[in-house]
């Protein structure tokens, strides 16, 4: 695998440091099906990757390709840092940890997740002594019998969300890699999952035309929102099936989800109300995701198009930056245990708004 630079079009190229523009492609070699960023750290003494070389977190992108493999690169420069094996087919989802340690899951069609950690000083055994591991292979988790299509690690770290071609979604223990229960409630596949800022809630799309929110300490689903199509902007020649769910994300303060459908339209709902509270008309929608400081949605199509939406910015209410930072390291049993009146523990495990 190689890395190919153009100069950017404003003139010289100067280093990175000093804010060069630079095109960059990463040639993989094969169909790449998933993507995931995360933070590197930075080089201890005696390291010799330039990137690091400035005593800074580097950036890296995991790829998941068509053949099984995962290549994990250095964004800054390019270098390849990893090749990882293990998956007998195409790589369809990647979810780093989000508390920064350098923990990788992958989500395949062979119907298995991988964790993978890729610390700089783990170590395998060689013989009788030990030697650096170029990622090592910490788990297999088995129990879909269909395509994994999506993973989510929750903000905590302490669960991950899995959705294949199946009805139910499974819940897994990222402290133990057991399957923690089921999520059953959708009528047909579960295609996309995310998890709520504070961990508190999960979200599923199906084809059944339908997100449900649920609470994963208990496995409660709290409420479905259904997509109800909105004729005047379908083609009646179609004969695709217009509700079908693609993907699901939750807005980095909690407060709004996107939805993509095959009826040709990005939803946004407030997690209060029932119903949408704003569309944009889109064809070929697959995926969604809000930028981490909000205001904006990124939307990917089958036409090869990322576009851009504006979305709604609210200012978070007292309430809820509470409730968000207690929801942050209370689980819902903590909270139902503490001597507080009824309405209250309604409020902090999201039965009301």
């Amino acid at each position: 695998c190689k890395t190919s630079e153009r100069k950017s079009r404003g003139g010289k190229a100067e280093t990175w440091s000093r804010g060069a523009a630079k095109e960059k492609t990463l040639e993989c070699g094969q169909i790449v099906w998933g993507l995931a960023f995360s933070a590197w750290p930075a080089a201890e003494d005696g390291d010799t990757d330039p990137a690091c070389a400035l005593g800074l977190p580097c950036l890296v992108l995991a790829t998941g390709l068509n053949d099984g493999q995962i290549k994990v690169w250095e964004v800054q420069t390019g270098h390849l840092l990893f090749s990882l094996l293990g998956h007998q087919d195409v790589v369809r989802d990647l979810s780093f940890a989000p508390n920064g340690s350098p923990i990788l899951v992958s989500a395949s069609r062979d119907k298995t997740l991988r964790v993978w950690d890729l610390s700089r000083d783990v170590l395998f055994p060689s013989g009788d002594t030990f030697l650096p591991s170029p990622g090592r292979q910490v788990q297999v988790l088995s129990g879909h019998v269909q395509w994994v299509y999506c993973c989510s690690i929750s903000p905590d770290c302490s669960m991950l969300c899995s959705a294949a071609g199946e009805k139910s979604a499974l819940l897994w223990s990222m402290r133990s890699y057991t399957l923690i229960r089921r999520l059953e409630g959708h009528q047909s596949s579960v295609v996309s999952c995310d998890f709520s800022p504070d961990s508190a809630l999960l979200v599923t799309a199906s084809y059944d035309a339908c997100v449900i929110m649920w609470d994963p300490y208990t496995g409660e689903q709290l409420r479905t929102l259904r997509h109800v199509p909105l004729h005047s902007t379908l083609d009646s020649s179609s004969e695709i099936h217009t509700s079908s769910l693609r993907s699901v994300c939750f807005s980095p303060e909690g407060l709004y989800l996107a939805t993509v459908a095959d009826d040709r339209l990005l939803r946004i709902w407030a997690l209060e109300f029932r119903s949408p509270v704003a569309f944009a008309p889109m064809t070929n929608g697959l995926c969604c995701m809000y930028f981490p400081h909000g205001g904006f949605i990124a939307t990917g199509t089958r036409d090869g198009h990322v576009q851009f939406w504006t979305a709604p910015r609210v200012l978070s209410s007292l309430k809820h930056l509470c409730r968000k930072a207690l929801r942050t390291f209370l689980t819902t049993y903590q909270v139902l245990a503490l001597p507080i009146p009824r309405k209250l523990k309604e409020f902090l495990t999201y039965r009301t708004f």
